[in-house]
């Protein structure tokens, strides 16, 4: 039992739905992943199936479908049929279905964390995590009254008036990554649907259930049926999304070259397009910092979830003496602990598949090849209880150069990159050199010196004392350069002018109309 399932204490409704005989957010798991069209759970008739396999054992879970193109025109078609009734249901309706939908999430979060488990590989408290991250984005739905106000210039002009408000697109469209299969969706389909849009999610291939299950529950806080519809696959799917012309926005997380081609098709189609891609995050440890508080924060920011975060912090940048500290930092990685994530003795799950594994292993051998020295070596570890486990045991890789291969792409697993300098405007000259800009983080117990840094770095979401800085929902995720591409951002205000446009009325109401003892002519009128 998760602790915060007690903090529901008194709300019968919903203590009653974590016993409830659902399907996904039950804590099932059927062998067939279905598509979701028009409120209803559809098999597919696809011929095309893609296994989704436990992590830690290889085991086949379920089955994912291509959906079909016929299945994936019924989905649209449902959105379409839902818009013209939800997109007129008034702001305060829809809030009504958000209080009650963060209810449900936090009523089944504990189950929601064990799909995520099961299917992603990660730590049961990081799958809590991953929920919780995504809750915060739909409780700050619940402000959508705020959030949609509009603007008003009363007498612009004589007897004149300007308004302006916010308007929904209609379908819109989310293609989600495996990292974070519950925390990601929660920033696409609440924040849609709450503009007054309805939705077509495409939850990974790789790890799908946990989106269903919040699915389901969206439909048992009262989301009408339609509103929110799923369809699964993989490259056909996508283009799909990109091509459909009824889909007017498309919301991506993943990475670069998927990123790339999205906001390319879809652009093209005149679609918007937000795509969230890649990162090369770089921690900044000046010597002042706080020694233990600073090792504690680079180990888990480099080594949480197996190093599969967007926000990872995936190379420390040790600036003067910072770099006698790396005995310390390999000390504390090499005692946290490989297993399968529902273990509770487990720091590091296994990585989403064997290919991943085999990428990861591949790069940590091009830094060898290219001159760096592995303080810590992961690529042959072994978990006795889960000997099939696609396991990478924490590395560190010392005396990088920003040429090296392992530091121009983006491992996605538990390597930390070490970079010597001498200087803070070193370091901050090495990051901005950097074609990404997802996020970057300074310690130091120094005021001038963090300002100084938040000033010159060029990275959209830094952190100061803070290792993974993701803000919070009541702002917008802001990665930049090659992190980002798109001219709005996920969730808060930015979230919401992605998911609305703006319609200005300009009115002119004659001050002298307003006489009731007017007369009427009845002689020829005569046009002058």
């Amino acid at each position: 039992m998760f602790p915060i399932l007690h903090t529901l204490r008194g709300a019968e409704c919903m203590t009653s739905l974590v016993c409830r005989n659902l399907s996904y957010a039950g804590g099932k798991v059927p062998s067939t992943t279905q598509n979701v069209i028009g409120g209803q759970w559809v098999e597919s008739s696809t011929d095309t199936w893609i296994d989704v396999c436990n992590p830690a054992t290889n085991q086949v879970i379920t089955k994912v479908p291509q959906t079909t193109m016929a299945e994936m025109e019924q989905a649209v078609e449902s959105a379409k049929g839902a818009f013209g009734s939800w997109g007129k249901t008034s702001p305060m309706a829809r809030q009504q279905i958000m209080f009650r939908y963060q209810q449900l999430i936090k009523a089944n979060i504990g189950e929601i964390a064990k799909l995520i488990t099961l299917e992603q590989g990660k730590t049961l408290a990081d799958a809590e995590g991953d929920v919780m991250r995504g809750l915060q984005v739909v409780e700050q739905c619940c402000s959508n009254t705020n959030l949609l106000l509009g603007e008003t210039l009363t007498g612009v002009s004589k007897d004149m008036d300007l308004t302006s408000f916010k308007t929904p697109l209609g379908v819109c469209a989310g293609i989600a990554p495996f990292n974070f299969p519950a925390m990601i969706p929660l920033w696409m389909f609440p924040m849609a649907t709450i503009c007054g849009n309805t939705y077509i999610m495409k939850p990974s291939e790789r790890d799908p259930t946990a989106c269903m299950a919040l699915v389901e529950l969206l439909k048992e806080a009262g989301m009408p049926d339609g509103v929110v519809n799923v369809i699964h696959g993989q490259h056909d799917t996508v283009n799909f999304i990109c091509d459909q012309p009824d889909i007017r926005a498309i919301s991506f997380v993943g990475g670069d070259a998927a990123g790339r081609h999205i906001y390319s098709r879809g652009s093209a189609n005149g679609k918007r397009v937000q795509c969230n891609m890649g990162a090369k995050n770089h921690g900044v440890i000046m010597p002042d910092a706080n020694k233990e508080y600073t090792i504690n924060q680079l180990v888990g920011a480099a080594f949480g979830a197996a190093g599969q975060r967007c926000m990872a912090l995936s190379t420390a940048v040790m600036v003067g003496e910072a770099k006698d500290w790396m005995e310390e930092v390999a000390e504390k990685a090499s005692k946290l602990r490989l297993s399968a994530g529902h273990e509770p003795h487990a720091d590091i799950p296994p990585v989403i598949s064997p290919e991943a594994k085999e990428r990861i292993c591949s790069l940590i051998q091009t830094a060898v090849d290219e001159g760096a020295e592995l303080m810590i070596d992961g690529r042959k570890v072994t978990v006795e209880e889960y000997p099939d486990g696609n396991f990478v045991g924490p590395t560190i890789i010392t005396n990088m150069k920003k040429g090296m291969t392992a530091y121009i792409n983006e491992i996605f697993g538990p390597v930390l990159c070490v970079v010597n300098v001498d200087t803070l405007e070193e370091a901050i000259e090495l990051i901005n050199s950097n074609p990404y800009g997802n996020g970057t983080a300074i310690f130091t117990t120094n005021g001038a010196t963090a300002r100084k840094f938040t000033q010159e770095i060029d990275i959209g979401q830094i952190g100061v004392n803070v290792s993974i800085p993701v803000p919070l929902p009541m702002m917008s995720f802001s990665g930049s350069r090659g992190s980002f591409l798109g001219d709005s951002h996920f969730y808060g205000k930015q979230g919401v002018h992605f998911f609305t446009q703006t319609k200005t009325v300009t009115s002119l109401w004659k001050a002298e109309d307003a006489t009731s003892d007017s007369k009427s002519a009845t002689s020829m009128p005569v046009l002058r």
